[in-house]
C-alpha cells in the first residue's frame, strides 16, 4: 500500500469513529485524489475550523468552484454542519473527510462520477 492508501484508510477510520458514518470508499478515494498534493502537507491536509478565512476558502474553492454550487447561506450552514459532525473538540479535521461530508451533504457525488 502506498502513502495515499494509508491516508484513505485513516480518513475512513475518522468517518466511522469520529463522524459516525459508513464511508463510501469509492467516493472517499475520488475526493482524496481530488484534493491533490495537499493531503501530503501537514498544514494543507487539515481544515482550520476556527479561521473564518479558511472556511471562506472551503466555500469558494470547493463548494462553488469544484462542486458548482451557487453561493448562498446554505453553503456555510453545510460547512458548519460537517465541522459539527466531525466534532468541535477534534483538532485535526482532515480536508478530505470534510470535503467528503460536504459532497454527501449537498448530493454532489456525481461530480466525482
Amino acid at each position: 500500500m502506498g502513502k495515499r492508501d494509508d491516508l484513505i484508510a485513516k480518513y475512513a477510520d475518522d468517518l466511522k469513529n469520529k463522524c459516525g458514518m459508513s464511508p463510501d470508499m469509492d467516493l472517499l478515494t475520488k475526493v482524496t485524489i481530488g484534493c491533490g498534493p495537499a493531503i501530503y502537507n501537514a498544514d494543507a491536509s487539515t481544515v482550520a475550523a476556527t479561521q473564518e478565512s479558511e472556511l471562506e476558502t472551503v466555500k469558494n474553492n470547493f463548494l462553488i468552484k469544484k462542486l458548482g454550487l451557487a453561493d448562498s447561506p446554505a453553503l456555510m450552514a453545510g460547512i458548519n454542519k460537517a465541522l459539527e459532525t466531525y466534532g468541535k473538540s477534534e483538532r485535526n479535521k482532515y480536508r478530505a473527510v470534510v470535503y467528503y461530508m460536504l459532497t454527501k451533504e449537498f448530493g454532489k457525488e456525481s461530480v466525482y462520477g
